[in-house]
């Protein structure tokens, strides 16, 4: 059972790699159909961070961010976070709006009901997709709760998984990768955080506990 993230060695950051390029691949699938328009993605990079870092990659904690919660039960629990700047959102959301026929925008400032109703479900479908996808490569449960869509600086969106994780994790698994659009580039971060019990459930099923 792992108690701190030193444990972790090259072995398990590669199985963990895999993991995210799976599960990134497909997301981005999934959001493909969403929007209906062609999504690549750059390769991945992954990390595993404290959580006191990861508003340094962000930009710093006082970066404007919106981010989509969804927490995890079953054989894994704990929480999975996608992060992104008011540019990424708004290129997103108005790919999703235009492939409606409902026009798009560019203001960066503000997002009506419906544009942060589209940003939550991309968010959703994102997440989703991504812990069905480590589901079926490891055959554990990890069902998603109804998301949760906030917009704050980046301090104040981290602290919800610090104050309700820092007991049971040191930090998280930092996914960032570039959804590339027929029109525009969007940079997404996908932050997966497992309890410690979970990290142990994850590599044992891969044989490399």
């Amino acid at each position: 059972m792992f108690r701190n993230i030193n444990q972790l060695n090259d072995l398990h950051f590669d199985v963990l790699k895999e993991i995210a390029n799976i599960g990134v691949g497909n997301a981005i699938g999934a959001l493909s159909e969403l929007i209906s328009t062609q999504v690549k993605m750059t390769v991945p990079e992954v990390k595993f961070l404290k959580f006191n870092e990861v508003g340094s990659i962000l930009g710093g904690d006082e970066v404007i961010v919106f981010g989509v919660l969804v927490n995890i039960h079953g054989d894994i629990n704990g929480m999975m976070m996608f992060l992104l700047r008011p540019e990424a959102a708004r290129t997103l959301v108005n790919s999703m709006l235009e492939g409606m026929g409902l026009g798009e925008s560019d203001c960066l400032d503000e997002f009506n009901e419906m544009e942060l109703s589209a940003l939550e479900e991309i968010g959703n479908i994102l997440c989703s997709s991504y812990l069905g996808a480590m589901s079926r490569f490891i055959n554990k449960s990890a069902k998603p709760f109804p998301p949760v869509l906030a917009r704050d600086m980046a301090a104040a969106i981290l602290s919800v998984p610090a104050i309700e994780f820092s007991k049971m994790s040191d930090g998280v698994l930092f996914i960032d990768t570039v959804f590339e659009t027929q029109e525009k580039n969007a940079s997404g971060i996908f932050l997966l955080v497992p309890d410690f019990d979970s990290f142990g459930t994850i590599l044992s099923a891969l044989g490399v506990a």
